[in-house]
């Protein structure tokens, strides 16, 4: 009796991305945008975590965004995760409290705690303004 061997499977398609450039999966998200300010060529790489859609969690998805494209432009990539639909990631970055913005690049490290809508703060915290 004859065996043949059995045909590979074929790998699936790849899914395409949305239009304009932004990659979005629920319940995170990332958004890069385009274009230069006062980043230089320096890449932030930011993470916000939320509690659903609190007031607070969607004022500081607004406040980040807009400080982002006014001083980022083009120079930064911006996830966006709900503790709400993925609990086990506050343990892993040791969030307390919620909104907290994560700077991860360039070092150092730093967290800013809150709405955003301090736009010194944030600019200090990401180290794009001198305290004044």
């Amino acid at each position: 009796m004859r065996t043949h061997p059995a045909k590979p499977a074929k790998p699936a398609p790849p899914i395409p991305a949305p239009a304009g450039g932004a990659r979005e999966t629920k319940p995170h998200t990332t958004t890069r945008a385009g274009g230069a300010r006062q980043a230089e060529s320096k890449r932030y790489v930011l993470r916000l975590y939320v509690a659903g859609q609190t007031p607070k969690s969607v004022d500081a998805i607004t406040n980040i965004k807009k400080i982002c494209e006014e001083n980022l432009k083009g120079h930064y990539t911006l996830d966006v995760v709900d503790l709400y639909q993925l609990p086990q990631l506050a343990q892993g970055e040791q969030i307390i409290a919620v909104p907290t913005l994560i700077k991860k690049l360039p070092l150092p490290l730093r967290r800013i705690i809150g709405d955003m809508s301090d736009t010194e703060r944030v600019l200090v915290g990401l180290n794009l303004q001198k305290r004044g």
